[in-house]
């Protein structure tokens, strides 16, 4: 091969190598969003549809209760004291129910956190409609900072029937936020 043709064939290699990288990049990037919506289509990994889901069913089933209890987490390196006001709440699928969450900075420091929701069992997952949470924004606490945050909710009455307890769990996680990007609650 003479030093032309290879040179041109070394540009497309080098051109289809780049090409490849490429592509792996922009499918590393779309990846945590396709994620995402395929857990909130389908419930999977106890992800929750939030407040924008409109929900068919708002009729309140007073024949059944189902108990509702909160989990609340610090990731390791988040200084944060995170608790619910009540452990669990027992429901009449259909009616709006409405718990406090607080939280406690206990650093000299202003830290920005985000609250990550799940739900189990995954089946009730799609059931558990947040209409207001704190975990839809960042949350930013000054050093010492207490804040009492609310979340309210529906357990849809289609949850199947032998779902009687669900767990709503929340993992605080510190963000590095820019100024003007956290919100308060």
């Amino acid at each position: 091969m003479n030093p032309a043709a290879r040179s041109q064939a070394n540009r497309a290699l080098a051109l289809r190598l780049l090409g490849g990288v490429a592509a792996a990049f922009a499918f590393g990037f779309l990846l945590v969003p396709l994620y995402d919506v395929i857990c909130e289509a389908t419930g999977l990994n106890g992800k929750t549809r939030g407040a924008a889901v409109a929900m068919a069913d708002t009729r309140v089933d007073t024949s059944r209760k189902v108990q509702v209890e909160f989990i609340s987490t610090t990731m390791p390196g988040m200084p944060w004291e995170f608790s619910a006001g009540e452990p669990r709440v027992s429901v009449h699928p259909g009616e709006i129910t409405t718990v406090h969450f607080r939280v406690r900075n206990m650093t000299a420091s202003t830290i920005t956190g985000q609250a990550i929701p799940s739900v189990s069992p995954g089946k009730a997952a799609s059931h558990l409609q947040k209409l207001d949470c704190f975990c839809f924004k960042q949350q930013t606490l000054a050093p010492g900072e207490v804040r009492d945050m609310p979340v309210s909710f529906i357990v849809d009455a289609r949850l199947p029937d032998d779902v009687s307890a669900l767990t709503l769990s929340y993992s605080f996680f510190a963000v590095d936020a820019a100024p003007g990007d956290a919100g308060r609650s």
